[in-house]
């Protein structure tokens, strides 16, 4: 395991959400909250917050909006300066909150948007990794086009070129691969290829090694993660969670990080009420990342890994802006209280 000596990057495109009021259908009234959020940028957030020096790497359209999105990222503590500002548009997603009987819901409007349009030849890694100990990228980046995922290929591989650690984040998104690619295994198997730390779950490993995983909840998540250990060697680590819905506000979660001699699986914990599931995994990315680098066990990684994540539920927005103190105090009374 690399620990970071130096800035950790995260390379995404920032979005802007846009989000229908909790209890109405879209236009029911008259306004639409707001807020700045991305997975990558969610998990730079978090890691600020957590007293790391973060950069966000990204693209975000000159003008009045992006002025604003990259201003909430400093506030937050992340360095905004690896952000280029070309003409174009803010990607966007809509946030459709559910209901009885009524799943929540995204709609998304990043097509054409600035950070899409990049061409490869915009990202000059050479300068943008001086200076960075860990590369954080997600799935979510080469979903958007075939531009995007060569840009993070070449990231990750650079990254670990000069011996920077990566991690990667699933963060499987259907609807945006369907936009033009039917094999995404092919494009996100030699990007894993490059990552030390995996985030991702038995369907995560059915999609890149044309697989299925059966049987009971524990054994099929382990079976899983040796089976992408054993796949992709620079793999050290795989994090996951697993989320049982026992009602429309009440949830159950666990989380485990597997290596290939051992695994650390979390008790579970009810989350109650849910508030905001939208940023949660890229919450446990942050905490989980964040154990592993100071050295806490794949146990105690695992537990700080929830406990950003379920702190994460009880805030709106896409951000985890917890502190350590606060992660601290989570993670040592995180218990089944449904038991």
């Amino acid at each position: 395991m690399i620990t970071p000596v130096g800035t950790i990057a995260c390379f995404g495109e920032i979005v802007m959400r846009v989000s229908v009021p909790h209890g109405e259908l879209p236009l029911q009234s008259a306004r639409f909250d707001a807020h700045v959020g991305g997975a990558e940028a969610n998990v730079a957030v978090a890691l600020a917050a957590l007293g790391h020096d973060t950069a966000m790497i990204s693209a975000v359209p000159e003008g009045p909006i992006g002025d604003g999105v990259l201003g909430e990222l400093r506030r937050h503590g992340v360095d905004a300066a690896p952000v280029f500002r070309p003409p174009g548009r803010m990607g966007l997603y809509y946030y459709l909150p559910g209901g009885p009987m009524r799943p929540a819901e995204v709609v998304y409007d990043r097509a054409g948007s600035a950070f899409a349009e990049a061409a490869p030849a915009d990202w000059n890694w050479d300068h943008l990794l001086a200076g960075i100990g860990w590369l954080h990228v997600s799935g979510v980046t080469p979903a958007l086009g075939p531009q995007s995922a060569e840009a993070v290929l070449q990231a990750v591989t650079r990254a670990r070129g000069a011996g920077i650690g990566v991690s990667f984040d699933g963060n499987w998104r259907g609807r945006l691969w369907d936009r033009w690619q039917s094999d995404p295994a092919a494009i996100l198997k030699p990007v894993v290829a490059q990552a030390t730390v995996l985030f991702g779950n038995h369907r995560d490993a059915a999609l890149l090694l044309g697989r299925e995983f059966s049987g009971e909840a524990e054994g099929r998540r382990r079976e899983a993660a040796l089976a992408l250990l054993d796949h992709f060697p620079s793999l050290a680590y795989v994090a996951s969670t697993a989320r049982e819905i026992v009602g429309a506000n009440v949830h159950r979660l666990t989380a485990r990080i597997d290596s290939r001699d051992e695994a650390g699986v979390t008790d579970p914990t009810v989350v109650a009420p849910v508030i905001d599931r939208v940023g949660t995994g890229d919450a446990f990315a942050a905490g989980v990342l964040d154990g592993l680098w100071q050295g806490r066990g794949l146990a105690e990684s695992a537990k700080r890994g929830l406990g950003l994540s379920v702190l994460k539920h009880g805030i709106h927005g896409d951000f985890a802006p917890f502190s350590r103190a606060m992660v601290d105090r989570v993670s040592d009374v995180a218990r089944d209280i449904a038991r």
